[in-house]
């Protein structure tokens, strides 16, 4: 499956900068080069630098599996290489290299449950090579330690919705499309369909469900209120502001934090 078409009608957990750009760029009919980047081989899931284990995850973060590709990674990719680190008698630590800008809410939460549950067993940290919102925090925040560049950033904690209503543009067209369907809802979010008060109503709960839902893995990755969380209102934070909102532990760049993690 094409990477483009796991992020189109559904929820996504990504920074609004990188919304607005898919946005733009499936608007425009640009290809999936120009948002994922290059195809790229597969390459081994991690490296082992002194017994630390270095996952990488970087880019918009995807269900399922599929090609790998520069600007992409599967969290499929991301469970397989935690269990085979864990499983490695080579790894005594694992880190987890992160600069992203989140990606879908599908199979987000499972990762980070996952990643939480391998607390304990070696020791986790998220290591941010630049950037974790969205998804890629709520990834983040399932490890043990979060180190950020102090120009880095953490947060984003929401979801987001996209509807487009192309009704107008296939009147101007002269198109008329003419839906047969069973059940009320079936067409909700349809962009040859526009949105009534119901749907809408209903679309929105959707996305409030799963960001309560973000919410509360987050104030239970970092024993946190869920208040606390719910007060930034999905808001970006640079490394600083992230430590005192309680998001990030230590302003570190990758270099120094893999050092004060071989410490360890």
């Amino acid at each position: 499956m094409h990477p483009s078409t796991l992020l189109l009608n559904q929820p996504l957990a990504l920074s609004a900068g990188r919304t607005a750009i898919m946005a733009r760029l499936f608007r425009d009919g640009a290809s999936a080069e120009s948002f994922f980047g290059d195809k790229v081989r597969d390459d081994p899931p991690y490296e082992i630098h002194q017994g630390i284990a270095v996952i990488p995850i970087s880019g918009v973060l995807l269900p399922g599996r599929g090609w790998s590709w520069s600007g992409v990674t599967y969290y499929s990719t991301i469970r397989a290489s935690l269990a085979d680190a864990l499983d490695n008698p080579d790894v005594s630590k694992i880190a987890l290299l992160i600069n992203s800008p989140g990606g879908t809410v599908s199979e987000c939460a499972d990762t980070a449950d996952v990643i939480h549950a391998a607390r304990g067993i070696k020791p986790i940290w998220a290591i941010l090579d630049d950037t974790a919102y969205s998804a890629a925090y709520a990834l983040a925040s399932s490890a043990d330690f979060i180190t950020v560049p102090r120009v880095g950033g953490v947060g984003s904690i929401g979801c987001v919705g996209m509807h487009v209503d192309i009704t107008q543009a296939l009147e101007k067209a002269g198109i008329l499309v003419t839906t047969f369907q069973y059940g009320a809802q079936k067409t909700d979010g349809a962009p040859t369909t526009p949105l009534t008060d119901a749907s809408r109503k209903r679309m929105q709960a959707v996305i409030d469900e799963m960001g309560e839902l973000f919410v509360a893995q987050v104030a239970r990755n970092r024993d946190l209120d869920p208040g606390t969380i719910r007060d930034t209102q999905a808001g970006t934070f640079l490394g600083g502001r992230g430590i005192d909102l309680g998001l990030a532990d230590q302003i570190a760049t990758p270099e120094q934090a893999i050092a004060a993690f071989m410490k360890l």
